[in-house]
């Protein structure tokens, strides 16, 4: 079997949550990737926070619109149909919970749920975008990183140490290792939150997640093997 590339292997395992219908919104970093694999048949309407509904795949080479971008300053292509509006009524749009899917990237995720994605301590950073925008309205929250940092540390952790994005808010986590659901209902009456491992990428198994993820997760049922 050919190797996948484990920023390939998230992208495409996070094409597979897009439903027909959808209006969604992509974040910055891998998750723009996921517009170049969208299925046939699958109709959704990719939305940026700048102000276009109606995002297609990114442009070949020499094709490029250099007024044609996405919250993330990359060049774009347009839809037929596409609209073009301000940031103001974009936000509008996202606070209004009319983003049935946001897909960001994060830094780290806890077993708690809670998301940190916009800033490290002491590194210039721009701004934190439209992220916690998006965390407290969309439907749904997915979250796409790798499993460690550079030295090997794990971003999947009890608790996040870099400032949040958000609280309680991701639905779903995929690395390239696993994927887990957060169940929410489980933290009525001040209980912690569930933190499920729904599957594992091809090679992987339980014991070999847990060895690389000091989260404290469960398994409900049984876990299966990533398909990309």
């Amino acid at each position: 079997m050919k190797e996948i590339n484990p920023r390939d292997r998230i992208v495409l395992r996070a094409v597979q949550e897009l439903r027909d219908g959808y209006y969604v919104n992509l974040g910055i970093g891998m998750p723009t990737l996921v517009a170049n694999h969208i299925p046939p048949g699958i109709n959704i309407v990719l939305q940026s926070e700048n102000g276009l509904m109606g995002i297609g795949p990114f442009p070949y080479e020499g094709e490029e619109d250099p007024d044609l971008i996405n919250a993330g300053k990359q060049t774009i292509t347009d839809l037929p149909g596409s609209a073009y509006f301000s940031s103001s009524e974009s936000f509008e749009i996202i606070r209004g919970g009319h983003i049935d899917l946001t897909i960001m990237g994060g830094m780290e995720v806890s077993q708690e749920g809670d998301l940190a994605n916009w800033m490290v301590p002491g590194k210039m950073v721009k701004g934190m975008g439209g992220g916690m925008d998006l965390v407290a309205s969309a439907k749904r929250v997915v979250i796409l990183m790798q499993h460690c940092d550079k030295a090997g540390s794990s971003k999947v952790v009890k608790k996040c140490t870099l400032p949040l994005t958000g609280v309680r808010c991701v639905h779903r986590l995929i690395t390239e290792f696993a994927v887990f659901d957060f169940d929410y209902s489980a933290s009525a009456g001040g209980r912690s939150v569930k933190m499920i491992l729904r599957e594992v990428a091809p090679g992987m198994d339980v014991d070999a997640v847990r060895k690389i993820t000091p989260a404290e997760f469960v398994t409900a049922g049984d876990v299966t093997e990533m398909k990309v």
